[in-house]
């Protein structure tokens, strides 16, 4: 008890929580699991449930793709107003006893993080001390959690040991949540999250991928197609300019699918997103095209229109696209960069994705 109180007290004053609740950063796992096929099937949802789900799904996921370069505090910001529209969508598509076994899984989606909600502190009366001694060390775990990858990424921390020091750092914060919560209390956990659902089933955690927009481009060669149109396909959408030395590495890769994959159904499209003046020269990129041996479309995007629409940061990056229209894994940078197994791991993802119903 004295260690929280004095944690509140070190947060406070040290501007983490001036002027703000007591609160720490929760997933998106409403966004994140709704999508999923074993989820709707647990909600037992009918076709036109589904439907209405896509739809609401649709006019949020762009916004919800395109924060992820946003600061983490207008991030965060976006990422709750989506999750209550979501939400307000979702009221108007489930009845109560699939809106109620929703609320269970979000609960057990989020763990121990499930005791932030206001919903399951008014269900297990938990007292404004408990519930700032549950956040206080919550956002304790995100800070010292945090260190990892900057302790990795200068050589202090082995990528295993980090793994066990956060391992660690859960196992620890769930033996204060029990030391917090009374008895009686611990007793209710089980009728707020419900029959445990397996998670590892879920494939789609990821938005929709935004669609290629004609505005201002002009394709080369393959066009014009349209993501909606390549439903039951895979497909890999990558973004390039033809004299990066970077993308230049990764063209052969592409080409490697293309031959490898094109009869099995998955698309490759290029989008050639100018970096130089003479990237803008639709027929210098075409003899580039050429020149690297491309035989999968490829459109030049004169005005950067699907690089924003995407809200891309880095020549190259490629995104794979599953049969239904999701994301579902993007690499930025050389694949192989010293070493690196990037294109070997994609390669596994569009395989994986080939194999999925449509």
């Amino acid at each position: 008890m004295l260690r929280t109180v004095i944690l509140i007290v070190t947060l406070v004053f040290s501007g983490v929580l001036r002027g703000q609740e007591l609160r720490p950063k929760l997933p998106p796992v409403l966004l994140q699991m709704i999508r999923d096929s074993s989820v709707q099937d647990e909600l037992k949802l009918n076709a036109s449930q589904r439907d209405r789900v896509l739809q609401a799904l649709r006019s949020i996921d762009g916004r919800w793709f395109r924060s992820r370069n946003l600061p983490a505090e207008k991030q965060r910001a976006e990422i709750s107003t989506l999750s209550a529209e979501l939400e307000g969508s979702l009221k108007r598509i489930l009845d109560e006893s699939q809106h109620q076994r929703l609320a269970q899984l979000r609960r057990q989606a989020l763990g121990t993080r499930m005791f932030s909600l206001h919903e399951v502190a008014q269900a297990l009366q938990l007292s404004s001390t408990q519930q700032n001694e549950i956040n206080a060390a919550f956002i304790e775990t995100d800070r010292r959690a945090a260190d990892h990858p900057k302790q990795m990424q200068k050589g202090e921390l082995q990528a295993k040991e980090g793994q066990q020091k956060v391992a660690k750092l859960k196992h620890d914060e769930r033996q204060a949540l029990l030391q917090t919560l009374t008895t009686d209390q611990q007793s209710k956990i089980g009728g707020l999250t419900g029959e445990p659902f397996d998670f590892s089933k879920i494939k789609r955690s990821l938005p929709l991928a935004p669609e290629i927009t004609e505005r201002g481009v002009s394709w080369i060669q393959g066009g014009p197609l349209k993501l909606d149109e390549l439903k039951g396909k895979v497909v890999a959408v990558h973004y390039y300019a033809f004299q990066c030395i970077n993308c230049r590495r990764n063209l052969p890769h592409y080409n490697a699918w293309h031959q490898d994959y094109a009869d099995k159904g998955l698309v490759v499209i290029g989008i050639q997103t100018p970096e130089t003046s003479a990237e803008k020269n639709r027929d210098r990129v075409a003899a580039a095209v050429k020149n690297d041996g491309i035989e999968y479309p490829v459109l030049l995007d004169s005005d950067s229109a699907n690089w924003k629409t995407w809200n891309n940061t880095m020549w190259p990056t490629v995104y794979l696209i599953d049969k239904q229209g999701f994301l579902r894994r993007w690499w930025q940078g050389e694949m192989n960069w010293q070493g690196t197994s990037g294109e070997q791991q994609m390669r596994q993802t569009i395989e994986q994705l080939l194999t999925e119903a449509s």
